[in-house]
Parts: C-alpha cells; sequence; structure tokens
C-alpha cells in the first residue's frame, strides 16, 4: 500500500485535494447558495473540471463548446426545457470527443440511454462515498 508516514493513501489525498478545488470553485459561483438542483449536476460539473485538469481539453475548448449548445437551444423551436447543466452535458461530450477521449459513441450513447432509464432513487439503499452537496459556507 502506497501512503506517507501517517498512513493515508496517496490516492485518497489526491481525491480530498481535488475535492477541495472543486468545493471552492462551487462556492465561488454567482448564486452559490444553491447552484445545483439535482446531484448529477454536481457531478457533470467535477466531471469537466477534472478531464480539464487531466489534460483532456483546454478551458476554452470547453467553454466554446458549451455556448454553442446554448446557442442550438435557443435557435431552437423551444420544444426542449431549459437546463443549464443538461447544456453543460452535452458541451463535456462534444469536447471529450473531439479531443479523442470518447472514442466510441455508439458505447456512449447506450450508457447513456441506461443512466436516463435509471430511477432518481435507484439504489438509495447504497452507500455514497462522493459528495452530492456543497455547504457554502465551507471554504
Amino acid at each position: 500500500m502506497s501512503g506517507t508516514s501517517t498512513g493515508i493513501r496517496s490516492d485518497a489525498t489526491e481525491l480530498g485535494d481535488a475535492r477541495r478545488r472543486v468545493q471552492k470553485l462551487v462556492c465561488d459561483m454567482p448564486g452559490a447558495d444553491r447552484p445545483f438542483s439535482e446531484p448529477w449536476e454536481l457531478r457533470a460539473f467535477a466531471m469537466a473540471v477534472a478531464a480539464h485538469h487531466e489534460g483532456h481539453y483546454e478551458w476554452s475548448e470547453f467553454q466554446l463548446s458549451l455556448i454553442d449548445s446554448i446557442r442550438q437551444w435557443e435557435a431552437g423551436d423551444g420544444g426542449e426545457p431549459w437546463s443549464y447543466y443538461l447544456h453543460w452535458l452535452e458541451a463535456l461530450e462534444h469536447t471529450l470527443a473531439a479531443s479523442g477521449a470518447l472514442s466510441d459513441s455508439a458505447a456512449l450513447d447506450d450508457r447513456t440511454r441506461q443512466v436516463l432509464a435509471t430511477p432518481r432513487n435507484a439504489n438509495h439503499h447504497e452507500a455514497r462515498r462522493e459528495p452530492v452537496t456543497v455547504d457554502p459556507a465551507r471554504s
């Protein structure tokens, strides 16, 4: 087991550091008292930040993709309800695909359909280790 002299695993420390970085980003957002309506929105936010920090894309690429997704929605017929984080996910998927990180779009589409078909309370009895909310008072 790799770790430091205190017995803490280095990967756990890195995960904690990453969570603190994301939490700081969230707390600094406008409307940080409740920036996410659903737990998946926080996860989508964290995935985009993590993929950027891992070097999968430049942040400006993601921003441009997000702008494009929102513009397409605005130009549409208004049939789809507004959801910022659905555009966020679309931009993330597009940016990762363009970078080559997602090579099998059919598998991604299948998995996306599976996730969307899963009831909101599925596996509610299982413990969650990742944060699903962020306390804006903590920084």
